[in-house]
């Protein structure tokens, strides 16, 4: 009997503990999850960016090819050996100067015996004209004589002239390239010799769409450089073909650059050009980083206060937004957002609608140009 009490009561003692247990779990994971339920998330740091409404300087984007305003490939017009070279390559060369001097021995032989038969020729050209103002010559002999004259003279001419066909000489002022000659090398007429290019002003041949020709104006300024959203040269717009081509329904633009600093761009560069337009005023702008594209669209966080928990908080709003032109790090916006707000301008891979923000300006990415951080700079 008292074993069987003694049974029953470990039995009650056994199913009240594990009742305990029981509600003990599901009494601590209540108490956990009200606690979470009522923890407040904490604020995200974000860098902010004000809405601006700023002067926008809209442009025509355009890829081009440098050449030099001055730029040939030196070339003999007469055949020869070649004597002397007188240059060394990337040497700065002065317009009249002489470059490469082909053998002239043979020519400069004939010039004497040529110079004196026109010596000859002008003693009895004298000598005809003499007599025949004294009606001593007869008009056929003075004629003669005349012709001779002329002939000689001629032959001397066109000696001289191949004697200078022999010097090749800077045609303006520039720098000389690679020797593509040596010292005895016999030349065909129209060989070339070096690339020479005055590096001082350069030439920017570029295309635009056909939409775009009617912006385009001469004396209109460019810029230029090597790197997207880089242009630190300007020049001015000198031409423009009067046609569309209608292969390619683009049409021809050229530029002069005249200030070719320490010769930075070199014939034949590629080349990042915009054509400045007249400058929009209150243009609505954020910076590039703000705005976040996803398949319904592209879309900004704004900042606004909001009373939480009795305190004052920031918190941000998703605002879907229009956008249009690009330049440099800012963005126009068309619609959705006005001036004078606030929006994230890093930090949104974080952040949901509704979320605590706590904003860290530290680092102002509305300073960073996103041309050069894609190009690694």
């Amino acid at each position: 009997m008292k074993r069987r009490i003694v049974v029953s009561l470990v039995f009650i003692l056994a199913v009240g503990l594990c009742a305990g247990l029981i509600w003990f779990n599901f009494f601590r994971d209540k108490m956990i999850q009200n606690f979470f339920a009522n923890m407040q998330q904490p604020a995200q740091v974000v860098s902010a960016a004000k809405v601006e409404a700023k002067t926008w300087t809209p442009g025509v984007s355009a890829i081009g090819t440098a050449r030099a305003a001055n730029g040939v490939e030196l070339a003999f017009e007469t055949a020869g050996i070649v004597k002397e070279i007188r240059f060394k390559a990337n040497q700065s060369i002065k317009a009249g100067e002489v470059l490469v001097q082909l053998d002239d021995t043979v020519e400069r032989a004939d010039i004497q015996d040529v110079q004196a038969n026109v010596k000859t020729a002008e003693s009895n050209f004298d000598r005809a004209k003499t007599l025949s103002s004294r009606g001593y010559g007869t008009e056929a002999n003075f004629d003669q004589a005349s012709a001779l004259l002329a002939a000689a003279r001629s032959r001397l001419a066109r000696l001289q002239a191949t004697i200078e066909q022999k010097a090749l000489k800077a045609p303006f002022s520039g720098v000389i390239g690679i020797s593509r000659v040596d010292i005895g090398q016999y030349l065909q007429p129209g060989t070339v010799i070096a690339s020479f290019q005055d590096l001082a002003s350069m030439k920017v041949d570029f295309t635009v769409p056909e939409q775009a020709a009617s912006k385009i104006k001469l004396g209109q300024e460019v810029r230029v450089g090597m790197m997207e959203g880089d242009l630190p040269f300007t020049g001015k717009v000198t031409g423009k073909d009067p046609r569309v081509d209608p292969k390619t329904r683009l049409v021809s633009v050229q530029a002069l650059i005249e200030d070719n600093k320490d010769g930075a761009i070199l014939p034949g560069q590629f080349l990042h050009v915009e054509a400045v337009l007249p400058p929009e005023p209150n243009v609505i702008t954020v910076p590039q980083t703000a705005v976040i594209t996803s398949l319904y669209g592209d879309y900004v966080y704004t900042i606004e206060q909001q009373e939480k928990a009795g305190q004052q908080v920031q918190v941000v709003k998703q605002v879907f937004v229009k956008t249009g032109r690009r330049r440099g790090g800012s963005l126009e916006v068309l619609s959705g957002i006005e001036p004078g707000q606030q929006v994230v301008a890093s930090g949104q891979n974080k952040l949901q609608a509704g979320a605590t923000v706590k904003i860290d300006n530290s680092i102002d990415v509305t300073k960073f140009d996103t041309t050069k951080l894609a190009n690694g700079q």
